[in-house]
């Protein structure tokens, strides 16, 4: 379990995911060779697994994005596989999400504007195999989105 020195050393990772070595180990009151050592363990438990870059999909001009929810034909033995490989070759689809109970799958999907949505609804999405029922949320504003945990 992280102690209390680790978790300022993911506090500081996640409010600046680009910080230099040097600033996050003067940030976290450790020495670098400290951060250094702490960083390794903490990857090697699996507690760090990446350090990513969040893509602004809107300054790249994708306006439109819509959550779409699948419930999947569960007679055919294999709908949920079929379903994800199609799913995965949509390049506008930017996740996938497994669920238990009346909804099987969610995409969330991103489109330059409304016609382009057309598009890639028309040729892409309504191509999907072995959908029984689905629905659409266009997303309008999002209020709160943080990657964050309360460390």
């Amino acid at each position: 379990m992280p102690d209390a020195t680790d978790r300022r050393i993911l506090r500081q990772l996640l409010a600046d995911p680009a910080i230099a070595n040097a600033d996050l180990a003067e940030r976290a009151g450790v020495t670098s060779a400290s951060l250094w050592r702490r960083l390794e363990r903490l990857r090697e438990t699996g507690v760090i697994r990446a350090i990513e870059s969040r893509i602004d999909w809107r300054a790249l001009g994708y306006e439109v994005q819509v959550s779409l929810r699948f419930t999947l034909d569960k007679t055919e033995p294999r709908a949920f596989d079929d379903f994800m490989a199609a799913a995965r070759k949509v390049p506008e689809v930017t996740e996938i999400q497994t669920f238990l109970g009346t909804v099987d799958l969610r995409l969330s999907v991103i489109a330059r504007d409304m016609a382009h949505w057309q598009q890639v609804y028309r040729d892409s999405i309504l191509t999907l195999p072995h959908v029984s029922d689905s629905d659409a949320l266009m997303l309008v504003s999002t209020i709160k989105d943080v990657q964050e945990l309360p460390l």
